[in-house]
C-alpha cells in the first residue's frame, strides 16, 4: 500500500499576516550554533570552480581544458549531491559530512599536484571527479536545520531568503579570495585554501549535533521506503529552472576571466564577479524583507523572465563599466528566483525528504554551471572574445520556456505527489 502526501487548508495566525524580519529569525533558539560553522563550511564552495579554472588555465594555457576540468568537478557534484542528501536524511548529517570532507580535501590536493605536474587532461579528470562528488552539501543541510527549528513558522520564507543571501555572500568573498590567491600568491593557492577551509569548516559544522534533523526511521513492521524527491513533478520543474541559473554562474566565471585577461587586467576578474554576486546578495536581502502578496509560482515566472532578459544582454558588453553594470543587474535577478524556488520546496516536499530535494536543486546549479564552463570555454577559445556570454542567454531562455510551460506543476496541490511508500499503514503528511 502507498502512503500519499495530503494537503490541508493553510492556517494563518495573526502574526503570519505580515512576514517577520531577519532580527526575529536570528533570535531563534539554537540558530547561531549552526549558522556560523555553516557559513564557514560553505565558503569554499564558491572558490572551487574559479580556482580550478585559474590553475588549469595557467598550467595548460587553454580555457577549454580549464573549463572541461571544472566541468568534470561540477558534473560529479551534481550527480552525487542528491545521494548525499538522501543519505543525510537517512543516517544523519554528521555521518555523511565527516568522511565527505576528508575525501574532498585529499582529492582537491591531488588535483592540485597533478595540475602543477602538467599531467594529461585525463588524469585531471580522474582527480576532479572525486573532488566534485565529495563536495559537502552544507547549504541544503543548513536549510533542512531551519526547517526542523522553525517547522510551521511564518519565518520559513525569511529563512529561505536569509540562506540565499548567505550563499551569495560567499560568492562575493569566495571568487575574490580565490582570484587574489591565484594571481598574487601562487596559481595553486586558491585550490589548496579551498581544501583546507572545507576540512575545517565541515568538521566544525558536523560537530553541531543538537540542531541536525532527526534521522528518518521506521518502527516495527511498518517499514517505509522513501522514494526520491525527484518524483515530485514540481521538483523536476525547479531542477530545470536551477539548471538555467547554473548556466549563468558558469558562463560568467569563464567569460569574465577571459575578458579581464584580454584587457591585461586579470585581477579585475574577482572584482567583476564580486559585483555580480553583490547584486545577487542585495536583491536577496530585499526579497526576504518584503511581505509578498503574489503567489510564489507567479513570482518565479516574473523573476526568471527578468533574469533571462538581462542575461541576454551580456554578450554586447565591451567595457569594464558596462560589464559591471550588466553583471549587477543579472545578479539582482538571480536571488529572487533562487529564494522562491527554495521556498516552493517547503510546500511541495515533506520534511523527511527536504534535504534531498534541496540537494537536487544545488546539484542542478552545479550541473548547469559545469555545462556552461565547458561550452563557454570552447566558445572563448574558438570564436570571438566574449562569445562565452552567449551561454547564460541560451541557458536562461530555455529554462524560462520550460518554466512557463510547466508552471502549473509548482502548485502545492498538483497531482502525483507521492513521495514515500510504506507497508502496512498509511501516513498522511501535512505540507507546510
Amino acid at each position: 500500500m502507498g502512503s500519499t502526501v495530503t494537503t490541508e487548508p493553510a492556517r494563518t495566525s495573526p502574526s503570519a499576516s505580515s512576514r517577520p524580519g531577519y532580527g526575529q529569525l536570528l533570535r531563534t533558539r539554537g540558530a547561531w550554533t549552526f549558522l556560523l560553522p555553516g557559513f564557514a563550511a560553505r565558503q569554499p564552495f564558491a572558490m572551487l570552480t574559479i580556482s580550478i579554472v585559474l590553475l588549469v588555465q595557467h598550467t595548460t594555457g587553454s580555457y577549454g581544458a580549464a573549463g572541461a576540468a571544472a566541468a568534470a568537478t561540477g558534473v560529479s557534484m551534481a550527480l552525487f549531491a542528491p545521494y548525499s542528501g538522501r543519505l543525510a536524511d537517512r543516517y544523519g548529517q554528521r555521518a555523511v559530512l565527516v568522511p565527505g570532507v576528508l575525501v574532498h580535501a585529499l582529492s582537491g590536493l591531488s588535483l592540485t599536484a597533478l595540475a602543477l605536474a602538467h599531467a594529461p587532461l585525463w588524469a585531471l579528470f580522474a582527480a576532479a571527479v572525486p573532488t566534485g562528488a565529495s563536495v559537502p552539501q552544507v547549504g541544503p543541510m543548513v536549510r533542512a536545520r531551519w526547517g526542523v527549528t522553525l517547522q510551521d513558522s511564518p519565518l520559513m520564507t525569511t529563512a529561505a531568503a536569509f540562506e540565499s543571501v548567505t550563499d551569495e555572500l560567499t560568492f562575493v568573498f569566495g571568487p575574490l579570495l580565490a582570484t587574489a590567491l591565484c594571481t598574487t600568491a601562487a596559481p595553486a593557492a586558491g585550490l589548496v585554501t579551498e581544501a583546507g577551509l572545507t576540512l575545517v569548516g565541515g568538521l566544525l559544522f558536523a560537530a553541531q549535533r543538537s540542531t541536525q534533523p532527526p534521522v528518518t526511521a521506521s518502527a516495527g513492521h511498518a517499514r517505509v521506503r522513501h522514494a526520491s524527491a525527484l518524483r515530485v513533478p514540481g521538483v523536476r520543474v525547479l531542477v530545470v529552472t536551477f539548471l538555467g541559473i547554473g548556466s549563468v554562474f558558469g558562463g560568467m566565471q569563464v567569460s569574465l576571466a577571459a575578458f579581464t585577461e584580454s584587457i591585461g587586467e586579470p585581477g579585475l576578474n574577482g572584482v567583476l564577479y564580486g559585483v555580480f554576486a553583490a547584486g545577487n546578495m542585495l536583491s536577496g536581502v530585499a526579497c526576504g524583507a518584503i511581505a509578498w502578496k503574489v503567489a510564489p509560482q507567479r513570482r518565479l515566472v516574473v523573476g526568471y523572465a527578468a533574469l533571462a532578459l538581462t542575461a541576454s544582454a551580456l554578450w554586447t558588453a565591451h567595457s569594464v563599466l558596462l560589464l559591471a553594470a550588466l553583471g549587477l543587474l543579472v545578479g539582482s535577478c538571480i536571488a529572487p528566483s533562487l529564494i522562491t524556488g527554495y521556498t516552493l520546496v517547503e510546500s511541495l516536499v515533506p520534511a523527511g525528504a527536504r534535504t534531498e530535494a534541496f540537494t537536487w536543486l544545488t546539484g542542478a546549479v552545479a550541473l548547469g554551471q559545469a555545462a556552461a564552463v565547458t561550452v563557454a570555454g570552447q566558445l572563448e577559445d574558438r570564436l570571438w572574445q566574449g562569445a562565452g556570454f552567449l551561454v547564460p542567454m541560451a541557458g536562461t531562455l530555455l529554462a524560462l520556456a520550460t518554466l512557463v510551460a510547466l508552471r502549473s506543476r509548482l502548485a502545492a496541490g498538483s497531482p502525483n505527489r507521492t513521495v514515500a511508500r510504506g507497508v502496512g499503514h498509511r501516513v498522511p503528511v501535512t505540507v507546510d
